[in-house]
Parts: C-alpha cells; structure tokens; sequence
C-alpha cells in the first residue's frame, strides 16, 4: 500500500510547523534581524509592479458560510497579506469563493490592499459586464484590477468587452486563461493577435510546456504571465513525500519544497507572479517564504527540474 501523506504531514515530519507558527516573522527577516525585501515583478504594459508570489482561491476558499472555515480563510489571507502579498485570484467557477474571499476583506477591511483579479466565466458573451459586477459586489471592492477570460470559453466577446471597460477605466487590466497545459496553440494565435496585459497558464517544475513558446512570446509581446498550478494541484508535494531537499538547495535560495517548488516557476525571466492555493496558514506562511531571499540561476533551475523528474 502506498501512504499518500499530506503538505501538512510533511511539514510536521520536517519539524517546521510548529516553528513557523510561533514565529510569524521568521521568513520574512533576515538573520541579522532587518527587514528583508520582497521579490516584485513588472507588469510590462504599465510598468507598475507586483509581488511575485500571489493567492489562487479554487477549491480552498469554496466553504460555503461555515463560520469556522471562514474565519481559517481570514487567517489565511491574513497572513498572505502581513507577508507582503497582494494579487489575489479567483473566478466565478469557484464556488462560494468569492463570497468567503469578500467576507474575509471585510472582516480585515484590506479592500484596498490587494491587487484583485477575477474571471469571466460563461457562454453568453453579451453577459460580461453582468458577470464582473456580481463578482465585484461579492468581493466588496471598488473595481477590479484584472479581468480575465476563464480558460478561453467566449473569449472574443468578452474579449472585446474588457477592451471598452479598461479603455472607461472600470478595470485596469485584462488577459485570458488556460490551465493544465490545455490550448496553448489557440493562447499563442491569441496573445499575437490581441492587447492582453496578462495571460494566466499551468507552468510547474515538471508541467514546462509553456517554455516552447508561450512564455517566450510574453516576453516578446510585453504580457505579464500569472502562474497557476505552480504545486501541479498539490501532486509535486506527493511526489517529494519520502524524499529530503537536495544538499545544494540552499545555493539557489531553497529551504523548504514550497519554496523549492515556487523559487523555480518565479525564476523564469517571463513569470509575474505565481498563485498557489492554500487552506492551512502555515502553508501560506512557506508559500511566501518563496518571496524572499535569493532566486536559482539558469544552470540551478535545470538541476532542480532534473532532479525532481528522477523522482
């Protein structure tokens, strides 16, 4: 029988849990007892920049109006933000996502603390406008800063509808989604042909489809990319189970595997921002460890891929 053990399960075998807990500052100072900076990356089309370790919302934030697991979101988000996060995703697909997601903002009232990006989620392309102001009112924010087209479905009427809404200033940002490595061809005819401010797409160190061209044609086209499935839906943490970092993760800034796993997608010179989701806070905690500190190099990411792949 094979023993499938959680994120958690790991981190309590490493011994790390409860240390990230009772000190909440611990991976966002340095030894030397000063603040350490954050990793933040430029969104090509305005300059302006953003943290490069973000919060997806799918699946952990859809808890219905259970006060318990409400209040553990808050926490999350909590954390998420105290450690210099900002971009927070989510889409109408989630569930009561962004119920919980608004409720958590208001509790906090951290409205205007977070770059807030949602999607555009139906086949009725005449209902975008429709669409984003129910999520806007769900979240409780003023406007949204990204609007995006959820994996492709109507994306030419939305499409042209977020082009009138950011050009009224009701959105800052526009872009489209993929995700698990499905119609790259049809995202790069896309991305060649149309004025996307960002893209959103799987990338992972063993999902690396993105490398052939999307990634690269970013760069060229002045698209920021926002990273999703970075944990590959929490498989790479499964994977690594039984397994200790490699000796030489510490030379490429690596301390725990989430911040293996995410050092290696925000490494890449085209990649914004990362957003993985999580439920428990000292997850999120290791999550934006990875924010901080130094990046692997070319020849580092190609040992860490390697080096997972043989697992």
């Amino acid at each position: 029988m094979v023993v499938r053990l959680t994120r958690r399960q790991l981190l309590i075998g490493a011994g790390i849990t409860g240390l990230a807990l009772k000190s909440p500052s611990l991976f966002a100072d340095l030894a030397d007892g000063s603040a350490a900076s954050p990793i933040l990356r430029t969104i090509p089309s305005t300059g302006k920049s953003v943290p490069a370790i973000g919060m997806g919302t799918w699946i952990t934030f859809n808890v219905g109006n259970d006060p318990y697991l409400i209040e553990n979101r808050t926490e999350v988000l909590k954390t998420f933000l105290d450690r210099g996060g900002s971009v927070v995703d989510c889409s109408p697909m989630y569930g009561t996502s962004a119920d919980v997601l608004g409720k958590a903002l208001n509790s906090l009232q951290a409205h205007e603390q977070v770059f807030a990006a949602t999607k555009i989620w139906t086949a009725d392309e005449s209902a975008t406008r429709a669409q984003a102001e129910s999520s806007r009112k769900r979240w409780g924010v003023a406007r949204f800063d990204l609007l995006q087209v959820h994996n492709l479905l109507g994306w030419r009427g939305h499409l042209e509808t977020l082009k009138e809404m950011k050009a009224r200033g009701e959105i800052r940002y526009l872009g489209i989604t993929t995700s698990h490595g499905r119609r790259h061809d049809e995202l790069a005819r896309i991305m060649e042909a149309e004025p996307l401010d960002f893209v959103q797409l799987t990338y992972n160190v063993l999902d690396r489809e993105a490398e052939s061209k999307l990634l690269g044609l970013a760069r060229e086209r002045g698209i920021a990319v926002m990273v999703n499935r970075p944990f590959q839906g929490g498989a790479l943490f499964r994977r690594v189970q039984s397994e200790s970092l490699p000796p030489w993760s510490a030379e490429a800034g690596v301390s725990s595997w989430a911040e293996f796993f995410l050092k290696f997608v925000i490494s890449h010179p085209a990649v914004t921002c990362a957003i993985p989701a999580t439920s428990q806070v000292a997850h999120m905690q290791q999550n934006m460890a990875a924010m901080y500190g130094q990046l692997p190099s070319e020849s580092q990411r190609q040992r860490m891929a390697a080096f997972v792949r043989s697992l």
